[in-house]
């Protein structure tokens, strides 16, 4: 997988080697006959319908764990008030293991919740990966149909209406989502 940097390297070289062509005089001649683009990446990342089936899975998935936690974090809370209420009339031995029942408790409660974290992010970040993919590949599909010349995305200052494609993928994509 290309990382960002060098990306945005290809990115630049690409658009260094366009300005070129057509600040040329051939390339003034050809000017007319390329067909631009824009796609706003981001924007179809967060509104795509894959995206909120992803995370609608993610949501199936994750959520028993996290009640799972929210009743260790009211079962330490609970343990915690009837230790505060029952303090004077525990042995100091009753006390001491109580209390350290709660300590564990929450030591458990901080382990499971990391663990919560690290995979949640770990499936997040695959199903992102995923959808990414899948606009991608859209995209492909669409510059190859309407046979794009050229079609950016990133470190874009201003597109017009005129060649965004962003809609047009949002479309392609709410299309699939019947498949």
């Amino acid at each position: 997988m290309i990382d960002a940097g060098q990306n945005k390297l290809s990115i630049i070289a690409l658009l260094l080697g366009f300005l070129a062509t057509v600040l040329s005089p051939a390339g003034l001649a050809e000017q007319q006959n390329l067909k631009l683009a824009y796609v706003n990446f981001v924007k179809v990342i967060e509104r795509a319908p894959q995206a909120e089936a992803a995370l609608k899975k993610l949501e199936a998935e994750f959520s028993p764990r996290d009640k799972s936690i929210v009743d260790l974090q009211n079962q330490i809370k609970e343990s915690e008030d009837k230790l505060e209420k029952d303090a004077l009339v525990l042995k100091s031995a009753e006390r001491r293991s109580v209390e350290r029942d709660i300590l564990k408790m929450k030591r458990d409660l901080r382990r499971i919740t990391q663990e919560f974290r690290e995979d949640y992010n770990l499936r997040r970040n695959e199903e992102l990966a995923s959808l990414q993919k899948m606009v991608s590949r859209v995209i492909e599909e669409i510059a190859r149909q309407e046979k794009y010349d050229l079609i950016v995305h990133e470190g874009t200052l201003y597109a017009s209406k005129r060649v965004d494609i962003t809609e047009k993928v949002l479309d392609r994509l709410k299309r699939e989502t019947g498949r």
